[in-house]
């Protein structure tokens, strides 16, 4: 149906409702993700008996020149807590997040702010008229928050889109994941969500490999044997000393470009140093997650890295690479690294789950038995692998 002047919205743009809520007036609160013209919209619906919808007179908030808003999702985050709360919570101590799955772009970004209950109206943190922070910096899509009663803790599920050309997706008969599920929760420092795999992951943990702390010299690899390394929990932490050695950066440059520039195989002072996953026999395929830290305006920038660009021999694939600043601080800080290996999937966590990584592989050398995991540090500086965990992991028993 094309707009008209009582309804201006296309019907193509208009899906996607929210879990509802329960304000203190007794009617019940929804969220449809829309556009006009160019204007990305979160249309606010009200009941009273949860049949009857009737529109607001005002979204509960809007962005001009965003596009189309899919999968939107509005949701309470306790301050100073990692304890998750109804979708019909608000008080002073609750902060307000505003997610939304920006068409035009294919990433799922968020908002943190507050809900003003009496005008329904959402208020960000910061003034921006537009998304900055995102849930993944990878393939993911389509995002949803749910609350876990039972547990009290927001669950958070997402879409992982392929890496393979559309002719391969239809001889393997299927196309698109769920990636593992997350707990999701505010950060301390209120600016950001953090997001961890949810703790039942680690009951698939098998056959343990604990490598003691030691120097990773620049240029060397460390193999991390003993686990199945197409299906994988790697968790590794680095400590860095010689922040001297961190290359300048002399003007702000986005952290995926900087990540393709900068791949595993250019050295710099402090990086790369992270993981080589689904490394062939002789490194012709491999999969890197890495860190690499720079110095900008007298401040330390940690960079994340996931770079697709030499996982796979068929360059039909996509072989991307992706990448994020992680906000911590290394002179304070071990710089940590979890990986989940899943066949086709490489899910990264870095800083304790302050930045989210998800990519689609797909090799044709490191598969099965071939595949081999490294730590690897190929900076001209070493670095201190403070805890080198990894386990096998087993099928998981769906029900």
């Amino acid at each position: 149906m094309a707009p008209t002047s009582a309804n201006k919205i296309n019907s193509s743009s208009f899906r996607d409702p929210t879990t509802a809520w329960l304000g203190k007036d007794g009617h019940w609160r929804v969220l449809v993700g829309s556009k006009r013209r160019t204007r990305g919209i979160a249309i606010l619906y009200r009941s009273k008996d949860f049949v009857n919808w009737v529109q607001a007179k005002h979204p509960l908030y809007s962005i001009l020149g965003s596009g189309m808003w899919e999968c939107p999702d509005f949701f309470p985050v306790l301050n100073n807590d990692q304890l998750g709360v109804d979708t019909s919570v608000n008080g002073y101590d609750v902060r307000h997040v505003l997610k939304v799955s920006l068409d035009d772009k294919k990433h799922d970004y968020y908002m943190i702010g507050s809900y003003n209950a009496a005008k329904d109206a959402f208020i960000p943190d910061e003034e921006s008229n537009e998304f900055v922070l995102r849930y993944d910096y990878g393939k993911y899509y389509a995002s949803k928050t749910f609350f876990d009663d039972g547990k009290k803790r927001r669950i958070l599920l997402g879409w992982a889109n392929e890496s393979s050309s559309v002719a391969a997706d239809i001889k393997k008969g299927w196309s698109g994941i769920h990636t593992i599920p997350r707990a999701l929760w505010l950060h301390k420092s209120g600016k950001q969500l953090v997001q961890w795999p949810v703790v039942e992951v680690e009951k698939l943990r098998a056959y343990p490999v604990n490598l003691p702390p030691q120097v990773l010299k620049g240029g060397k690899l460390l193999p991390i044997n003993g686990v199945t390394a197409t299906q994988a929990d790697v968790e590794i932490s680095f400590e860095v000393s010689n922040l001297r050695e961190a290359e300048v950066l002399d003007y702000w440059t986005d952290p995926q470009i900087l990540c393709s520039k900068k791949g595993s195989s250019i050295k710099s002072g402090l990086g790369p140093f992270g993981l080589l996953v689904f490394a062939s026999e002789g490194l012709q395929e491999y999969t890197s997650v890495f860190f690499r830290i720079f110095r900008h305006q007298h401040k330390y920038l940690v960079l994340l890295c996931s770079d697709q660009s030499r996982s796979s021999l068929n360059k039909d694939n996509d072989l991307t690479s992706y990448g994020t600043f992680v906000d911590v601080d290394p002179l304070h800080e071990k710089l940590s690294l979890r990986t989940l290996i899943d066949h086709s999937v490489v899910e990264s966590f870095g800083g304790e789950g302050r930045a989210c990584i998800t990519a689609r592989v797909y090799p044709t050398l490191a598969i099965n038995d071939e595949a081999q995991l490294y730590a690897f540090n190929n900076g001209t500086a070493d670095v201190n692998i403070t805890k080198l965990n990894a386990w096998s992991m087993k099928k998981a028993q769906i029900n």
